[in-house]
């Protein structure tokens, strides 16, 4: 990468948390680090003193962003965001107190080029970061079998709040079904990094060693005690540990209890208990997997045994790395045992034959991938940097006041003649207005002839076939309704105009999807982050966090489709002319709401379009018409 990039790690678990999650967090965190970039991991404490040292940084940082940021290539810095509430029984982790609020403004706070987000599910401290991100946002999901908001409410919801994400990494690809159906962006599979212990396992094992790290699920034990029975007498022996707590087996046979070992195995530590096994049997259900193990025992240079669970079948490659059971099935287990036991040449060749899925799990490996997740997303942003001979023209130019979007009765669905749209642009001292009609050129062209001290862009609305509307800005001739975004893209710049995208999330209005828009970033000239008839303001609200982080000039429109709600936003931008100079003032320009009434506008559309009889709107587009010449 050419440059360091200042990239936020939120994990949802404790930076020194034992275990697989946290221990992804601290090697992608160190290795970004050590590749020069500037990295901060925003986690929870584990008590409420760190959560007090937390809230200091976070302040510190909104006073000097840099002062939360490291040095590139220097260690990550780490602030705690709320308390970590303790796991007990079947209680699902929450999200802890304090966190929502350090998040926002850690998040406001920080300069950002990326934040990536590990598990960003609903409840968590990686779901309420991405409320509120404003980089771009890598979502990595560690799961196999991610859970996402099922109901229809929930699923607006996710929509809203996954589109945010502008990539995804899975560390398994039976996760990817269910981010497919959750997340607009699309998914690559980056295994987890796992690399073999430094320790050897037990002292003075001899023989075959079969190990095993059991969970809370004693089914599994049961069935290995039993398949440990029914192996022939032998050169082997066995290790199974246990979580702390878990009750030990009220009976382990005493024809094998002289070869079988129980111990208990705190969380973090398994790696190490099967370190110098020969053999790791990995129980689980569907419900309950442990991919994680498998490729520990890969790491280990171990045979694995694993139940057959999609995400075990698929890592072992339907058997071709490692034999599976049937959950329960003690004679199958037993069996597989048994040949890796006696046939040292079939045991050799499923761990040569997984040299290559040993290879993939190298930190090196997991690090290019997310560094080129960063790269690939930074190389998206627009070039912000000024045409210095544009600007040289503009500079001294007077300031304007423009509106962006708007309608006349060349629009299906707008009564306001021309003459009207005019007469209110000067009357409320707009220097320049865009006129958007649906689907139509002839009521810009119409302004454009009459304008009378009103700069006109000639301007077109574009519904696409099933891609959203876009609008044309500084075109010449209508464009047809109906091609795919892309098309509607390039006619537009075709004619020499702009590419400007309206109303983008408003989920009320024709939008192009999330995907679309990804897809067709450098294709976008700019972005309306303000619309002054969108009747949810997370919509304006989420159309600016998506300019900002891709850097998309912003504009701003009142989209009025009566005269009254003309200019109820403007931009303040240099005068301009032509597309260039009007980029190149965009740029710089600043957005102004005025007061105005959604609501009572809304009603004058339905007034005008709807609920009045023809006769009467002809006879009311007469007497405007009248009055406005006598204004001008």
């Amino acid at each position: 990468m050419s440059e360091p990039l200042a990239i936020a790690q939120v994990s949802p678990v404790p930076w020194d948390a034992p275990g697989h999650l946290a221990g992804q967090v601290r090697l992608i965190a160190n290795g970004l680090a050590a590749r020069g970039h500037q990295v901060v991991v925003l986690a929870p404490g584990r008590s409420t003193s760190d959560a007090s040292a937390g809230r200091r940084a976070i302040a510190a940082a909104k006073k000097d962003p840099a002062s939360a940021l490291p040095a590139p290539g220097a260690d990550p810095i780490v602030i705690s965001v709320g308390e970590a509430l303790p796991l007990t029984g079947r209680t699902k982790r929450s999200l802890p107190a304090g966190a929502a609020r350090s998040l926002e403004d850690a998040l406001e706070a920080l300069e950002l080029d990326v934040v990536h987000l590990h598990d960003p599910l609903p409840g968590g401290v990686s779901g309420a970061a991405l409320r509120y991100s404003r980089a771009l946002n890598i979502g990595h999901f560690h799961r196999p079998h991610p859970r996402f908001p099922a109901s229809d409410v929930g699923k607006r919801f996710g929509d809203a709040l996954y589109g945010r994400i502008d990539t995804v990494l899975a560390d398994f690809a039976t996760a990817v079904p269910a981010i497919n159906d959750a997340l607009p962006a699309g998914v690559n599979v980056v295994l987890p990094s796992v690399t073999a212990s430094d320790k050897n396992g037990a002292e003075g094992s001899t023989g075959v060693t079969i190990a095993q790290v059991i969970g809370g699920e004693r089914a599994s034990l049961r069935t290995t005690l039993r398949a440990l029975r029914k192996l022939p007498e032998g050169d082997w022996n066995a290790r199974i540990g246990l979580q702390p707590g878990s009750p030990p087996p009220a009976s382990i046979g005493a024809d094998i209890r002289d070869r079988v070992e129980i111990v208990e195995v705190d969380s973090g530590q398994e790696q190490d208990f099967i370190a110098g096994a020969d053999v790791v049997i990995i129980g689980g259900t569907a419900a309950t997997p442990r991919p994680v193990a498998i490729l520990a025992a890969v790491a280990e240079g171990a045979v694995p045994v694993a139940t057959t669970v999609p995400v075990h079948e698929h890592l072992l490659e339907d058997g071709r790395l490692g034999p599976c059971y049937g959950v329960g099935d003690q004679q199958t287990l037993a069996a597989q045992l048994e040949v890796i036991i006696t046939n040292a040449d079939k045991a050799k060749a499923w761990v040569d034959q997984a040299a290559g899925l040993r290879d993939r799990l190298a930190p090196e490996v997991l690090l290019d991938h997310v560094e080129s997740a960063c790269s690939e997303l930074v190389s998206r942003r627009h070039d912000t940097r000024a045409r210095p001979d544009i600007a040289a023209r503009i500079a001294d130019r007077p300031l304007i006041d423009v509106d962006l979007h708007m309608h006349t009765d060349h629009s299906y669905d707008c009564a306001t003649p021309v003459e009207v749209l005019l007469a209110e642009a000067r009357a409320k001292g707009l220097g320049a207005i865009a006129v958007t009609d649906h689907n139509e050129i002839s009521g810009a062209l119409e302004a454009e002839a009459k304008a009378n001290g009103v700069k006109i862009i000639v301007s077109e609305e574009v519904k696409t076939a099933t891609q959203g509307e876009v609008i044309g800005l500084f075109i010449k001739k209508r464009i047809p309704q109906g091609m795919t975004l892309r098309e509607t893209l390039d006619e537009i710049h075709a004619q020499g105009g702009l590419a400007y995208v309206p109303h983008p999330f408003d989920r009320m209005h024709s939008v192009p999807d999330y995907e679309h828009l990804l897809a067709e970033l450098e294709r976008i000239d700019a972005f309306e982050v303000y619309n002054a008839r969108v009747a949810v303001g997370a919509f304006n609200e989420e159309a600016a966090r998506f300019a900002a982080k891709y850097r998309l000039p912003a504009g701003a429109g009142s989209d009025s489709h009566v005269a009254q709600g003309l200019g109820s936003v403007r931009i303040t931008m240099r005068d301009f002319d032509g597309p260039e100079e009007f980029l190149e003032s965009l740029r710089e320009a600043d957005i102004a709401r005025t007061p105005s009434s959604l609501f009572f506008v809304q009603a004058l559309k339905f007034i005008q379009t709807k609920a009045t009889p023809n006769s009467a709107k002809a006879a009311s587009k007469r007497r405007r018409v009248r009055k406005a010449s006598r204004k001008s």
